[in-house]
């Protein structure tokens, strides 16, 4: 069995996990209102920002003697450079606040989510990142592409790009990362090396489902109060 699948195998019961919750089922074949996926997308936005910087401390604790590693690194981040800048123009174009969006620092869910990485690279195992990147660009795609066409549906926007383009684009990029992906983790050696990344595949599963659970908990009370 390759590290990859291995990999897939130790994390599938978290990500059961993930896509057995509500939202993110309603999500992908219905889509949500437009609070709501404005506010996805806020959370989005404060974890995608910290997406380059992240990638930047593994490669500041990545052996050096691991090339490999260091320019799978450096090539993520060219890739991702500016994508969060994606998630404001798209929350801008929807009525949403996005200078609000970019000051703030969302959620506990997400700053959990994104305060473990940044400990499990320094303290733990600089590995870890991996963990981060098998969840999001994994979850990426398969719902992306599906959320995005379903949202514009539920809210009459049929055809349009703008206000879409973090999710689309996303899921298009994606999956050219997954071989990439495959390769790259397949690559790790060491039984430490690749039960940091299986242990941190598992704990962003958690906190990025309490990411859609909290949204869908916080849409509830919202429309709770509209209708009182």
């Amino acid at each position: 069995m390759s590290f990859y699948d291995r990999l897939i195998a130790e994390t599938q019961a978290a990500r059961d996990t993930f896509f057995s919750i509500p939202i993110v089922l309603e999500a992908a074949q219905n889509g949500v209102g437009r609070d709501l996926y404005i506010a996805y997308l806020t959370e989005a936005y404060h974890h995608v920002r910290h997406t380059c910087p992240l990638l930047a401390h593994a490669l500041a604790h990545c052996p050096k003697h691991d090339t490999g590693y260091r320019k799978a690194l450096l090539e993520y981040l060219e890739e991702e450079q500016g994508h969060e800048e994606w998630i404001l123009d798209d929350i801008a174009h929807l009525g949403g606040d996005a200078e609000a969006v970019r000051r703030g620092s969302g959620d506990w869910p997400v700053r959990a989510m994104v305060s473990w990485v940044y400990y499990a690279v320094e303290f733990l195992n600089p590995y870890s990142m991996l963990g981060m990147v098998l969840v999001l660009e994994g979850t990426s795609v398969d719902i992306a592409s599906a959320g995005a066409d379903a949202v514009r549906k539920r809210l009459g926007m049929v055809g349009e790009k703008r206000g879409f383009s973090y999710l689309t684009s996303h899921g298009a990029l994606d999956k050219e990362h997954i071989v990439f992906f495959q390769n790259l983790v397949n690559s790790v050696e060491g039984e430490e090396n690749r039960r940091a990344i299986i242990d941190t595949a598992n704990m962003v599963y958690a906190l990025w489902g309490e990411m859609f659970s909290k949204l869908a908990r916080d849409d509830e009370k919202r429309n709770e109060r509209n209708a009182a």
